[in-house]
């Protein structure tokens, strides 16, 4: 973390004189007194004759120099002085109440003298409460490369470029930061539709939004605190977007239940993912905890384990086989760990972030067996879930493949999985919306997790708004599914066919790459296989519609 501290420029700065000027000059010298005559000490209140001395003293003490020849001032005049203005350090109040020359003077090579940094009231920054020295020094150890000085000076660039000036360049290209709205990715309407619905209830009678999105707007708001999403909600979130999270959690998982008692919503995976770290994190010296992660990493984990004064233990994935994860390298940075603290949790992101590879469904059964053995908590960090391109990759979730290794692991290993609308298709990163599942928590530990959330409250009731959105996305037959499958690039016949391929085999083709009447949909395929073959075609192509229809039609409102 840089120690730069703004720099203050003195010469912007105007002095403040506390107390009553008796006097103006126009120059920028110091007050200029006609010769002769002594300025008024308003501890006198009447002007004092110099008869003798070097100078004549006001009630208050304070002297005021002649020039040679008897008189007050002139070029050759020295600073005045009070005895209670000398140093640079704060003083008590003149007895004049600081308005006469001699203070005036004072105070001003006070000023002049003043160090940067100090206070206006000469207070020298040691003598703050908070210093870089005597703030928290977990603190000062957080770094945040996301939004660090190359995303600062990037700023400061554009704000320079709208000003006018020459660069070798013509604007800042951000490419630093996985947020998709902030590069022109248009935000899907059914999304907004709904939100805006929520936000504004009147326009649940516009004859401008579809039925479907009238319908979730209606029932989320039921689910409301006096049907508005100003309300706080319930500290785990809105009771109804839990058990939607876990109705997709389950259907993503092909049935593996999911209870949403165990579902916690969140400002953001991120927020989630501390706050389980909160939870982990005890012990001093030796006994401190030991956080495994991925190196390269997403660097919420490094900087949330120097604020918590954890030990980061870096395990380092394997450029040369696609950013792959294997145990050898785990079981290494535990052992050399185990010296000087107490590993006790495995965070794994998968799909990885930075570095896009996705785990195996062998690399994650490893995993879950390497944290079983060693008796680790397991974090898996899933918000890139939905971003899986390479031709051959498919995600997994770590409970998925936790349940079906069997009992021995799904009734042990403790595991928190997160997801998030800011990545995927959704792209809504301002609306700070995410979930979190625990898995296999001890009941008096999840009491005092449902203790920690519910001191912040509850996450943000808009973000809820869109998490349902994504969970719960409009299916066939509803009036926005058109539109939001191909928001998502997918054309709903695509859908099918690509659906029909992966579940039974049977290779079709969509009826959109032939052409045909908008708002109907086809798949074309041949009679060319042998009779027996066919048979066997058109039976599972007959179950695979009724599963498709009953599936696709069975969705809450």
């Amino acid at each position: 973390m840089s120690k730069d501290l703004p720099v203050f420029h003195k010469g912007t700065e105007k002095p403040a004189f506390p107390g009553r000027l008796r006097c103006s000059w126009p120059g920028r010298g110091p007050p200029r007194v006609p010769p002769g005559s002594v300025p008024l000490c308003s501890g006198q209140r009447r002007r004092t004759q110099g008869a003798s001395g070097s100078g004549s003293a006001g009630r208050c003490g304070c002297s005021e120099p002649k020039q040679a020849g008897g008189g007050v001032g002139g070029p050759s005049q020295s600073p005045p002085s009070c005895p209670g203005l000398k140093g640079a350090g704060p003083s008590p109040p003149c007895p004049c109440g600081s308005s006469c020359l001699a203070c005036l003077g004072a105070r001003a090579l006070r000023w002049q003298a003043r160090q940067p940094g100090m206070a206006e009231n000469g207070a020298a920054p040691q003598d703050k409460v908070l210093t870089l020295d005597s703030m928290n020094p977990h603190v000062r150890k957080v770094e945040y490369a996301v939004r660090g000085p190359i995303v600062a000076r990037a700023t400061q660039l554009q704000k320079e470029l709208k000003q006018g000036a020459r660069k070798p360049f013509t604007e800042v290209i951000a490419a630093n930061i996985g947020d998709a709205q902030a590069m022109g990715q248009k935000p899907i309407t059914f999304l907004r539709q709904v939100s805006a619905l929520c936000l504004y209830p009147d326009l649940l009678n516009s004859p401008e939004f579809p039925e479907d999105a009238k319908q979730k707007a209606r029932r989320l708001l039921a689910a409301c605190g006096g049907q508005s999403v100003g309300a706080y909600s319930a500290s785990p979130g809105i009771e109804l977007i839990r058990q939607d999270v876990a109705a997709f959690i389950q259907r993503r998982d092909e049935g593996i239940p999911s209870n949403p008692e165990n579902i916690y919503l969140s400002t953001g995976a991120s927020n989630a993912i501390v706050t389980i770290l909160k939870l982990l994190v005890a012990g001093e010296g030796r006994s401190r905890t030991g956080v495994m992660i991925p190196i390269p990493q997403y660097p919420l984990y490094s900087a949330t384990l120097a604020d918590l004064n954890a030990v980061q233990i870096n395990y380092y994935l394997d450029e040369e086989n696609c950013w792959a994860l294997n145990t050898e390298e785990l079981r290494r940075a535990l052992v050399q760990a185990r010296e000087h603290c107490q590993p006790r949790v495995l965070c794994v992101i998968n799909p990885g972030n930075p570095t896009g590879q996705v785990q195996s469904r062998k690399c994650i059964e490893e995993v879950i067996h390497f944290a079983w053995e060693e008796h680790l908590f397991l974090m898996a960090d899933e918000v890139y879930q939905d971003n899986v391109y390479a031709e051959g990759s498919k995600f997994h979730s770590f409970k998925k493949v936790l349940f079906e290794m069997g009992p021995k692991y799904s009734r042990s290993v403790e595991l928190a999985s997160f997801h998030s609308i800011s990545k995927g298709f959704m792209g809504e990163c301002g609306f700070r919306g995410g979930y979190m599942e625990v898995i296999n928590m001890d009941p008096a530990v999840q009491q005092q997790l449902t203790k920690l959330v519910s001191v912040r409250l509850c996450p943000p009731v808009t973000g809820q708004i869109l998490l349902d959105a994504m969970v719960n996305q409009p299916q066939p037959g509803d009036p926005s599914y058109q539109q939001f499958s191909q928001a998502q690039g997918q054309a709903p016949d695509m859908f099918f066919c690509l659906k029909l391929l992966e579940e039974t085999g049977i290779c079709v083709v969509p009826g959109s790459g032939f052409g045909q009447k908008e708002g109907t949909f086809h798949f074309r395929m041949t009679i060319l296989p042998p009779q027996e073959k066919l048979e066997i075609l058109l039976q599972k192509l007959s179950q695979f519609h009724a599963k498709f229809t009953q599936e696709y039609s069975q969705r809450q409102l």
